[in-house]
Formats: C-alpha cells, sequence, structure tokens
C-alpha cells in the first residue's frame, strides 16, 4: 500500500503496492484541517486499510467456498480477484454482516494482540486465522489504539491544566527581587500615592480603576496598556489590590516605576478593616473547607469516568477547578461598595487584559438604573466563549437551580466590567450572592462548578445592562484561530482561559499584544531573564 501527497497537501491518494487498484482519495481543506489532525488521520487510515484489504479477501473466501482460513488464498481468489467473476454486491453484503456480527459480541478473553502489522501477517500465516478471528483481532487493535490515542489527549489536557496553573520560573523571581528591594530601599517603600494626591483617591471627577492580582508582571501591562491607550491619562486613577504575600513586591514595582501622570495606590487584602471574618463568613468557609480544598487542589483524575467524557469537557472542568477560585482575590468584585464608600463608579478589571482604546466613555454610559455594564456572551458563533447561557454554568438537574433560574438564559462576562456602586448601594446583591455560595457548599458543589461566575450570574440577575461587545473581546486564551482584525478593533482582549500570554502555552500569534506592554528593559525583569517571546 502507498501513500501520495499531493505538493499543495491538499489530497491524499491510498494506493495498492501493485498500482492498480486505487483504493482512495481524500481531499483535504487546508484552511479547516490542522496537521495535528491530518497526522492521526493518515495514521489510522494507514494502520485500518491493509486490514480491510485483507478482510475482504477473506469474505470472499468466506462467502464463495466457506473456506475457514488463509489456506484457501491461493487456491480459489486468484480468479475473482483478477475480475472474472462480478460479485462485487454479495462480497459488500457478507462483509458487512460479519463486520456487524463482531461488533456485537464481546472481544473473546485472552486473545492475544500483536505489536505490529508484520507480526499479524506472522501470526496468520502460522495460526491459519479464520476471517471472524481475524476481524476480533482487528476490533481489538482498533480499540486499544482508539483507547491510547485518547488517553493521550486527556493526559496533554493535564499537562496544560498543570502549566497554567503554575508561576513561571521569571515571574517569581520577579516577585522575590521586589520584595527583597522593599526590605532594603526606601524608595520602593515610598507612599503610594503621594500624600497631596490622597484626596484624589476619592474624587468622582477621574476615572477609577480596580484591579485586584498577585502577578505583578501582568499587573504592569494592564496599567501601562491602559494609560497608553488614554486620552486623559491624568485622570487615572488605579486601585491595585493583592495579597498579603505579593504586596512588598507590588508596593515596589509601582513606587520604582512610577506611570505619570496616572495615579496607583497599591493595598494589600489584609490592609482593608471591612475585609473581617465576620463580614465574609462564607468566604472563610471556601477557603478552609477540606472537601473544598480537595477538589481544587488534589487529584483531578482520581473519581472521574474518562470512559464517557470528551476531551473538551475534561478540560472544561480542569478549568473550573483552577485553585484561583478559591481565592479572596477573586470574589473581591463583590464587596466593592463597601471597599470604595466614596466612589460612584468604577472599573473593574482582571489581570489577564489589555487595554487598547481610551475607556473614558465607558463613565458616560447609560446604565438605565442596572449596576453592572457587560458583555452579554450568548450572541456569538464560537462555541468556547460568545455562546454561553445559564445551562452552561448550572446543574439543572439541582431542584433549587431547576426551580430559580432560566436555562436559556443569557450570560455574561467578567474581566471588564463598569459598576455603579451608588445603585449597587440600594441592592442586596451581596446577601444574595453568600446566600448561594451557602446552597452550594450544603450540597456539596452540586449546584455549579466553574468558579465565581455562576454565584454573580445569580446575584446581579436583573443587575445587568449589557454594553457594545467591542469594548471586551474575550477567548485570547482560549481560541488559537482569534481573527486578528478583530482583536487589533478592540477596547479591551481578555485573554481568559489556560493559554495566559505570559506562559509558554500561550498562544504565540497573540502574545505580541500583551508582551508590547512589557518593559524588558527594566532591570528586573532582565535579571530575572523574563524575556521577550
Amino acid at each position: 500500500m502507498q501513500l501520495h501527497f499531493s505538493p499543495s497537501m491538499r489530497s491524499i491518494t491510498i494506493s495498492s503496492n501493485n498500482g492498480f487498484i486505487d483504493l482512495m482519495k481524500i481531499k483535504v481543506a487546508a484552511r479547516h484541517i490542522s496537521y495535528r489532525t491530518l497526522f492521526h488521520t493518515i495514521l489510522i487510515l494507514a494502520f485500518l486499510l491493509p486490514f480491510v484489504f485483507i478482510l475482504t479477501a477473506l469474505v470472499t473466501l468466506e462467502g464463495v467456498n466457506k473456506c475457514s482460513s488463509f489456506d484457501c488464498l491461493g487456491r480459489r481468489f486468484g480468479p475473482r480477484f483478477l475480475g472474472r467473476v462480478d460479485d462485487s454486491g454479495r462480497l459488500v453484503k457478507d462483509f458487512y454482516k460479519i463486520l456487524n456480527q463482531v461488533n456485537t459480541e464481546e472481544i473473546p478473553d485472552g486473545l492475544k494482540l500483536p505489536d505490529s502489522f508484520s507480526q499479524l501477517v506472522s501470526e496468520m500465516k502460522n495460526n491459519q486465522y479464520d476471517a471472524k478471528t481475524f476481524a476480533f483481532i482487528l476490533r481489538a487493535m482498533m480499540e486499544k489504539l482508539e483507547k491510547e490515542i485518547r488517553e493521550s489527549k486527556f493526559a496533554e489536557l493535564m499537562n496544560k491544566h498543570f502549566a497554567a496553573s503554575s508561576i513561571p520560573k521569571g515571574i517569581h523571581c520577579l516577585s522575590l527581587r521586589l520584595t527583597d528591594e522593599y526590605s532594603s530601599n526606601a524608595h520602593a517603600r515610598r507612599q503610594l500615592p503621594s500624600p497631596e494626591l490622597l484626596p484624589v483617591l476619592s474624587n468622582n471627577s477621574y476615572y477609577h480603576f480596580v484591579l485586584p492580582t498577585d502577578n505583578i508582571l501582568a499587573a504592569s501591562v494592564v496599567v501601562t496598556s491602559t494609560v497608553q491607550s488614554s486620552l486623559e491619562p491624568e485622570k487615572i486613577v488605579f486601585h491595585i489590590i493583592t495579597d498579603k504575600k505579593t504586596y512588598a513586591g507590588m508596593h515596589s514595582w509601582f513606587a520604582l516605576n512610577p506611570v505619570s501622570p496616572a495615579i496607583v495606590e497599591v493595598k494589600g487584602v489584609h490592609q482593608f478593616d471591612w475585609l473581617t471574618r465576620e463580614n465574609v463568613p462564607v468566604l472563610e468557609a471556601v477557603e478552609n473547607h477540606n472537601g473544598i480544598r480537595n477538589y481544587y487542589h488534589g487529584n483531578h483524575v482520581a473519581g472521574a469516568n474518562l470512559s464517557d467524557t470528551t476531551p473538551r469537557t475534561f478540560a472544561s472542568k480542569l478549568q473550573s477547578r483552577s485553585p484561583k477560585y478559591i481565592s479572596l482575590l477573586n470574589h473581591l468584585r463583590i464587596y466593592l461598595p463597601e471597599l470604595f464608600p466614596n466612589l460612584d463608579k468604577v472599573v473593574f478589571l482582571d489581570d489577564d487584559i489589555v487595554i487598547q482604546r481610551d475607556l473614558s466613555p465607558l463613565w458616560e454610559i447609560d446604565l438605565r438604573g442596572k449596576v453592572n455594564g457587560a458583555v452579554e456572551t450568548c450572541k456569538g458563533e464560537d462555541e468556547w466563549v460568545m455562546s454561553k447561557h445559564f445551562k452552561n454554568y448550572f446543574n439543572f438537574s439541582h431542584p433549587l437551580i431547576a426551580k430559580h433560574l432560566d436555562p436559556d438564559e443569557c450570560a455574561w462576562a467578567y474581566g471588564m466590567n463598569i459598576f455603579d456602586l451608588r445603585a449597587w448601594r440600594n441592592t442586596n446583591i451581596r446577601e444574595t450572592y453568600h446566600s448561594w455560595l451557602k446552597e452550594n457548599l450544603k450540597s456539596n458543589l452540586t449546584m455549579w462548578k466553574l468558579g465565581t461566575l455562576p454565584p454573580a450570574l445569580i446575584a446581579f440577575k436583573g443587575h445587568v445592562h449589557p454594553i457594545d461587545p467591542s469594548w471586551h473581546m474575550l477567548g485570547l486564551g482560549y481560541q488559537s484561530k482569534t481573527n486578528i482584525e478583530n482583536v487589533k478593533k478592540a477596547a479591551v482582549i481578555h485573554y481568559n482561559g489556560q493559554s495566559k500570554p505570559w506562559l509558554q502555552i500561550g498562544f504565540e500569534h497573540l502574545r505580541p499584544f500583551w508582551t508590547k506592554y512589557v518593559n524588558y528593559s527594566n532591570d528586573f525583569v532582565r535579571n530575572c531573564h523574563i524575556l521577550e517571546s
């Protein structure tokens, strides 16, 4: 058997060795098939077609002369193979009959499978296999191959999950060196912002951005891209909130690398008097509940029935088990009215976004009495990001979910949201959020499992005003086929998903939109070998 590729890789011809039987031609649409898919297709076809050829010969023997072994091959098959008798219709029927029979029966116990095609041929000659036995061997070998490919795919997804959850060496180095600088360099400890600018932190004539993060490099990109894209950078105020262990390093970075004329405040969660155990008891339980910690930090494969799970479903489940979802930083947005009691409006940003356009018009959007200005994610064509409804996030077999929610209700996105804090203070959004978190804990996480968005979808129900999708383009961490022209036009691009631009698993053609805002000439960046890709 021979495989012939056209120069353009648009067609593959599979033929017999002697050249006079053209078995199959495959047309390949180069724009719609990956080389990995093409490789697997060729591999399976190259493995399968010799068996089909031999099995067809066996069926001929079985159907015509009731031969039970390969001994009949030389004595009976030759004349008919050369075309002297046309019984192709009956051959096809016999072929399907034996395959259907084998497909519905159990594979015999102890069936020995050869390790290669040459070994199979050798054993066929030595053991005088009949057609049915050969078909069983063929089926068993194909099932073994499918299982190995499937296991390989799941292993790949697991490795990607661990890569996405890890901290790159360079970013860890950056945090450590800046923390050390905080303790040894008084300039790195200078007050942010300077005392004379403190009143600006509660001045509603400025554009206030809230950014919770423990990633110093990512925070620098968000702030730098926002300032460089702004028409009025002198009116920008950033409120960066980080955890206790990252606070010193985060403060050092922005003290040593000011983004004038914008103003930056850096605070740790431990510095907010309001964030006490009494005010956030549910989140305390979330962080310390053993079952939840095992769910997010334990063995992600143990107990999983991979035989009934598609790779895509498994990938979604892995994404929902990211440890970040039990971090207080990831829940902070639900406490914005309490954390910033003097502010009327804020834009809340995730740390995996890049700002490419002036965002000041967001403050002019009339939210029509609503609290949350967000991009809806149910009106796009792609299945990963922009076709999401409540049924994608919730378990509607749970009676409480089925009773209170509509599976077809449109979802919306976190990552870049304009919040009207004045309107928010007149609602019970926080109480609703806490209530549903408690219910999910009682239900052993059976109501939903995907991070912090599901409880927010419930808590903000009836309080969301849709904004134009051009303000917030999602999916750059999920989809390698993202339209580059659409990326260039978007005000905010969001690398939500596992393939963050600072990770090796990030998509190379999408990374430059992020790296253009990294200061690679900075001494700390260079010394930590954070190199431009």
